[in-house]
């Protein structure tokens, strides 16, 4: 046995995983070379050797449970990692052309696909599982706890960066009478987003967040702040305070992490958000403090398992449709994107956030909504 398999077998016991064993968590490895890539290229050569197809596992979202629970991930550093890191240190990776990368290589693969894998609202975020048993009820639950917990009023501007393919500012102008404008770089998801809202008191604007201009009674920003990246996150902060009125309020909704970083994970940053990041409960503070109260704070990321692994049904429901456009690489990518990130959910090492700030606070106190 090579040292590099002796290795590996000895931190997966501690995760209790066996190589080539036979229970669904366990790897099965096809091409010995792949414990020499992990050792050397961290994540990102763990996750294209699974792309290439040097290994598998039955249930790969409960093997990402298992690893990632005993901090494996801690003990394997690839020198991407540390690329990466420089980077992002180094350079603003979200200014306004960069940000648009994930625009092109993620959001704007298709819309058919994203319709087929997502609800019929097509949210592409955590869906809000209380009291609901499928997605498209907990897609919905998630659009009115937002709307809820703005507080929208008839006759009210709201402005929303980053508006995916609308359907938030739909469901708000619809059931609560309210003025949309939406601010969003992603083209596919803007032309989308227009067509479907026809007739309604909603703009989209193809354009980054940072030119926003008005005055809004209320901000909403669902699934933004994790492409925003650390160096932004106090321009962001300010814009949104300088677009809202006294008193408004403004509501994050994002992925979060345990501690505070400067990048992503190399094979999530390669593969499928480039120029991404999750934010830390220190860095949001720090980005609000001296501009915004906050009123409310709200985890529920153990939903976003449910979510992704309803995502991953639908993905393999109608894989046939799209696998002469795609090709079996993709496929294993994908796969491999969505039971990671359940797995990383179910482990608790992401959370889901949703945060209400107001401007100057809320006189006489703000209501959490649940």
């Amino acid at each position: 046995m090579n040292r590099y398999k002796k290795a590996a077998q000895t931190l997966l016991k501690e995760a209790g995983i066996k190589i080539n064993g036979w229970k669904p968590w366990d790897i099965q490895v096809h091409n010995e070379d792949v414990y020499k890539r992990v050792f050397a290229e961290g994540s990102l050569g763990f996750g294209e050797a699974y792309m290439d197809g040097w290994w598998d596992a039955k249930a790969l979202d409960e093997f990402f449970n298992k690893v990632l629970g005993a901090s494996l991930e801690k003990k394997v550093h690839g020198k991407q990692i540390i690329l990466n890191a420089l980077r992002a240190r180094l350079f603003n990776m979200q200014t306004n052309e960069r940000s648009k990368k994930v625009a092109q290589e993620h959001y704007d693969i298709g819309n058919d696909f994203y319709e087929k894998m997502l609800d019929s609202r097509m949210q592409y975020t955590c869906g809000y599982w209380k009291d609901t048993h499928n997605m498209e009820d907990a897609q919905r639950a998630k659009l009115d706890l937002v709307c809820k917990k703005l507080q929208l009023k008839p006759g009210e501007h709201v402005l929303e960066i980053g508006s995916g393919w609308g359907w938030f500012a739909r469901y708000a102008a619809e059931n609560y009478g309210v003025t949309v404008t939406a601010y969003n770089i992603s083209k596919e998801q803007v032309a989308y987003a227009r067509e479907q809202c026809k007739g309604l008191p909603v703009e989209f604007k193809l354009e980054d967040y940072r030119n926003a201009t008005g005055i809004y009674d209320k901000v909403a920003t669902i699934g933004v702040c994790e492409h925003i990246g650390y160096k932004n996150y106090r321009t962001f902060m300010e814009i949104t305070y300088r677009c809202l009125k006294p008193h408004g309020l403004f509501l994050v909704h994002t992925i979060g992490g345990n501690k505070s970083v400067t990048n992503t994970d190399a094979w999530i940053e390669k593969y499928i958000f480039p120029n991404s990041m999750l934010p830390s409960v220190k860095q949001l503070g720090k980005a609000a403090e001296g501009l915004f109260v906050m009123e409310d704070w709200h985890s529920f990321g153990a939903y976003y398992d449910k979510t992704l692994m309803a995502w991953y049904e639908n993905f393999i429901k109608y894989w046939p449709q799209f696998e002469k456009q795609f090709g079996d690489k993709f496929k294993r990518m994908w796969t491999y994107y969505l039971l990671a990130s359940a797995g990383s959910f179910r482990a608790r090492k992401n959370q889901l956030w949703q945060v209400i700030f107001s401007k100057d606070g809320v006189p006489g106190g703000y209501e959490s909504i649940r």
